[in-house]
């Protein structure tokens, strides 16, 4: 046995990650460094996407490469096919997903399917999967967590992240924090389920998640520092799925409240949002400082309650009394049974998220 496991596993994480001021004038370089050759297709979308797709052209087009581009909206499969049948039209050699997380999502989707590589180009970091093996998309009526290719190379540059709304970085900062209880779920399933482990990927996912409480109170709106305080530990708890295999590392209780919430009043809140505030009611239930996760959320903007959340108590409680069908074969503190709804609002209420 090493490092908890049991089985034989592969693990690809990102060979180059460069974060800083105007560092996107890179992506050539990387390119070059890389190896790659042929056409490049960038995914990307119509707003702030459009603008950073167009210095990552301009970069590639020095270097003599051939680049092609399609403009897609959210992560959905009609927009997956879409760029796997443009992808196969140009005869592209390898991807670059420049924009928010769908667009990433997209190309690292499409990178999988088509057996490409691919290089994340993030102009907004809501969540962290700049630089992970997974990837959500919807399908249908549904959300569907799926595995995909991990990022040959990040460039993630702050100039341009900074100039996304703050709301997304708050949201990012805040699917980070939820690590907490998503590694406390983990630990909770190695000892009641005889899990497979992994300490590095425990304590990766769990450094980033300190390193976001610990500087909660100089995250700010505006401010290129903040981008670049918050980035780091992002793009890590990302890699650390890539070290588990799994998302195990960040993703346990407090997700399966945010998936289910999407189900009961979809579009309200961010992936992130919805996590933050969910990692509070589940460090309660672990018995953990849950005033420690609400302070450090409050201190980087993000919500710590239903309200803030835009959903109403009744759809809070009910996504806290079905969150453990979500994945059953993910053990959390919820249990194999859940929360009663009167369990559920004791809940909700002693964390003060309604």
């Amino acid at each position: 046995m090493l490092d908890g496991f049991t089985k034989t596993r592969a693990m690809n994480f990102p060979r180059q990650v460069l974060a800083g001021h105007d560092c996107i004038g890179q992506i050539g370089d990387m390119c070059e460094n890389f190896g790659l050759t042929g056409t490049a297709l960038i995914v990307t979308g119509p707003t702030t996407g459009a603008l950073a797709a167009h210095h990552v052209k301009d970069a590639l087009v020095q270097k003599k490469y051939d680049v092609q581009q399609v403009e897609v909206g959210v992560a959905t499969q009609q927009n997956l096919v879409k760029v796997e049948e443009i992808a196969k039209d140009v005869k592209a050699s390898f991807l670059l997903g420049v924009g928010g997380g769908s667009k990433i999502d997209l190309a690292k989707l499409a990178s999988a399917n088509l057996k490409m590589p691919f290089i994340s180009v993030p102009t907004s970091a809501s969540h962290d999967g700049l630089a992970s093996p997974r990837a959500s998309i919807k399908d249908g009526g549904n959300s569907l967590s799926l595995n995909a290719s991990v990022p040959l190379g990040v460039i993630a540059d702050t100039a341009l992240i900074v100039k996304a709304p703050y709301r997304l970085l708050a949201s990012g900062c805040a699917d980070v924090i939820s690590n907490t209880t998503a590694v406390l779920d983990w630990e909770l399933a190695v000892r009641l389920r005889t899990e497979d482990f992994s300490s590095s990927a425990a304590n990766l996912a769990r450094y980033a998640a300190e390193s976001i409480i610990d500087n909660a109170a100089g995250i700010k709106p505006n401010l290129e520092e903040s981008v670049w305080v918050a980035i780091r530990p992002i793009i890590i708890s990302g890699i650390s799925m890539a070290v588990a295999g799994s998302s195990r590392p960040t993703s346990g209780s407090e997700h399966m409240f945010s998936h289910l919430l999407d189900k009961i009043a979809p579009g309200k809140a961010l992936h992130g949002e919805q996590c933050g505030v969910g990692s509070i009611m589940m460090m309660y239930l672990h018995g953990g400082n849950w005033q420690r996760l609400r302070d450090a959320l409050q201190m980087v903007g993000a919500p710590t309650s239903s309200k803030e959340l835009g959903v109403s108590e009744d759809q809070l409680i009910e996504a806290l009394v079905h969150a453990h069908e979500i994945r059953k074969d993910r053990y959390t503190v919820l249990g194999d049974r859940g929360l009663t709804p009167d369990a559920a609002q004791r809940l909700a209420r002693i964390t003060k998220v309604v």
